[in-house]
């Protein structure tokens, strides 16, 4: 019985010490990155990136990406302009949600090190539509209680489970392009700073 109580302390001030029973973890924006490569006329294809990311991972383990859509920055002025107007229509949805429930992997990822995991169950709300995704990432856990989140291999995001085809479709034909692909792979690498 001494044993098992010993042990339950070492456990709780292992805990204590991952930083598990701190704060939330919030994104710094400044050192994170949400990237989208779009494909035209079959072949080029074009790197893009959101400017403006916010979210946390909660002590519990709930994770929330708020990405502003307006925000998308695609170097020219025009196309970010109708890629928000047309595509993402900010004025009715201003920003896209991820979210997922990383508490089973909580007590890996507090520990200092480099840590993968497979198969993380979230949903992202875009576009008045919301999907259940599998993401792959690599986490890191910095000495100083940072984490660093990175996708593995890129999302794939479908128009049409978003309704945005229409909105790629306009693109297409201000843009005078013989076509624009539906189907866009998403990368990123974000970091959280213990609060």
């Amino acid at each position: 019985m001494l044993k098992m109580f010993a042990n339950l302390g070492i456990s709780l001030s292992c805990l204590a010490a991952s930083g598990l029973t701190q704060a939330d973890w919030q994104l710094e924006n400044d050192k994170s990155q949400l990237s989208f490569v779009s494909i035209k006329k079959g072949s080029v294809a074009e790197a893009h990136h959101f400017k403006t990311l916010s979210g946390k991972v909660s002590d519990q383990g709930a994770l929330r990406i708020d990405i502003d859509l307006a925000s998308a920055e695609t170097m020219i002025p025009i196309r970010n302009e109708r890629l928000t107007k047309f595509v993402f229509e900010t004025l009715n949805y201003p920003s896209a949600v991820l979210t997922a429930d990383l508490s089973n992997q909580l007590s890996n990822i507090g520990e200092e090190g480099i840590h993968i995991i497979k198969g993380i169950e979230a949903e992202l709300d875009f576009h008045g539509q919301k999907k259940a995704l599998k993401i792959d990432v690599l986490v890191t856990s910095l000495e100083n209680g940072d984490l660093t989140v990175s996708s593995l291999q890129p999302v794939i995001i479908n128009s049409k489970d978003f309704k945005v085809t229409k909105g790629i479709k306009k693109l297409q034909e201000l843009a005078k392009l013989p076509s624009i692909a539906t189907a866009v792979p998403v990368s990123f690498t974000l970091t959280f700073s213990e609060d």
